[in-house]
């Protein structure tokens, strides 16, 4: 139907005719001269009809658009220096492909509540910044697959249906599956795992589901995880992984979406690796002499998170050796200190993005740490037995994509960064 994009129309057309089509974004109608400004998924045009210029027939159907609604044009590109980018083109017809009703509940120029923004995101994506936001995440998923893809790893489509918990707890979503009970998959991590001890470097790109009822800005019900797990390598191994994948991403972002971030007034920065490698202990400590309160074993909270920013005096840092007892079972302890873990979490800009660890491979340590959780191995069962039939170490971790999106664009709400999301109130749209 279309000839060229918006994006495409360019002074070097000067002359040809097109056809483009869109949504009118704005309009300025006067008795001779009429302005409209066509958004496509690429960008805008202007379109100038000038009366004695354009047949009647064209000016005629102007009169009668209106915003938002979709048109297709069949028009002459002209260079004119006075024009947005330096060009315009002058319509020689204007079919109606959609109208919009005048009355908008969203207007994608006006600013609105983050409520009224979700509750009609369909509109909201119209907006530059919303937009920014998605192309800003669309580049990062596309960048972590491309890091994995270069590292030699297969792609892993998991269940999301599961038959008993992936991290223990009870934080799970249950489904009515025929006979039996069934689970929205909290995290890939058991399959991943399998997939990693026999094809080496595994990655996956999912859903996965929380039952915990936070109402807090950082904090979903369902959101998308970016996971790689590694063969052949200790907890050390899984970080420098992790790094790099991290400094791929946000190198891609700089890189492709250089508008959207002038738009949104982000600068970021590829961090210089390695990334700076804080243990559990001294996070405790430097956050105990700033007068935090706070206890080894305790968990970080997320103003605790943001100190430690400007404690470690880094934008972004890991935090490794946490105690054995607050992180997920499978999770590999020290031989000469079982009480610390080869676990670690990645922050950014003051919040944490990743989680990872080494894995246990060996089925007794598993089922000692199964059951020192409070866990039944027998529901554990089919994980348990694969590493009884050769599996190497191997360490892997989890990024948030909605998170490091939040932190990329400088959002204050993860919601920002979720198309529909899924929350405590929020099931719809």
């Amino acid at each position: 139907m279309r000839t060229h994009s918006a994006e495409q129309i360019e002074p070097k057309l000067d002359g040809k005719t097109v056809v483009i089509g869109g949504w009118i974004q704005t309009m300025r109608l006067q008795k001779n001269l009429n302005f409209i400004v066509l958004r496509d998924g690429t960008g805008t045009v202007q379109l100038i009809a000038k009366a004695g210029e354009v047949s009647d027939t064209v000016l005629g159907t102007i009169k009668q658009l209106g915003r938002e609604w979709v048109v297709l044009v069949e028009g002459k590109v002209r260079a004119n220096k006075q024009a947005p980018r330096g060009v315009e083109v002058v319509p020689e017809s204007i079919e109606v492909l959609s109208k919009a009703e005048a009355v908008m509940p969203l207007d994608p120029k006006v600013p609105a509540n983050l409520d009224t923004r979700l509750n009609w995101r369909f509109l909201d994506l119209r907006q530059p910044r919303t937009k920014a936001i998605f192309k800003i995440q669309s580049v990062i998923v596309q960048a972590f697959r491309e890091f994995c893809i270069g590292a030699g790893a297969f792609e892993l489509q998991p269940p999301v249906i599961i038959g008993s918990a992936s991290e223990g707890g009870a934080a799970l979503f249950a489904i009515p599956y025929f006979d039996r009970e069934a689970f929205l998959a909290q995290s890939p991590q058991l399959y991943k795992q399998m997939g990693a001890i026999s094809l080496e470097k595994v990655f996956c790109v999912m859903p996965v589901f929380r039952a915990e009822p936070h109402d807090t800005p950082v904090h979903l019900n369902e959101i998308r995880q970016m996971d790689m797990e590694i063969a052949f390598v200790d907890d050390e191994g899984g970080l420098d992984y992790l790094e790099r994948c991290f400094a791929h991403i946000i190198k891609a972002v700089k890189e492709k979406c250089p508008e959207e971030l002038a738009l949104l007034e982000r600068k970021i920065e590829v961090p210089k690796l390695p990334i700076r490698r804080v243990t559990y202990s001294e996070a405790v400590e430097l956050l105990k002499k700033a007068g935090e309160i706070i206890e080894w074993g305790d968990d970080f909270t997320k103003g605790q998170e943001k100190k430690l920013v400007e404690l470690v005096g880094e934008e972004v840092f890991f935090i490794k050796e946490w105690p054995t007892d607050v992180r997920a079972f499978y999770s590999m302890p020290f031989e000469d200190n079982p009480k610390i873990c080869r676990a670690y979490d990645m922050v950014y800009n003051g919040l944490e993005i990743s989680s990872g660890a080494q894995r246990i491979h060996i089925p007794e340590l598993l089922v000692k740490q199964l059951e020192k959780k409070d866990l039944d191995p027998a529901n554990f069962e089919f994980y348990i037995n694969c590493f009884k039939y050769g599996a190497p170490p191997h360490a892997g971790w989890s990024l948030g994509l909605e998170r490091l999106t939040m932190q990329v664009v400088g959002a204050s709400n993860i919601r920002e960064c979720t198309m529909w999301p899924r929350d405590r109130t929020r099931i719809t749209p």
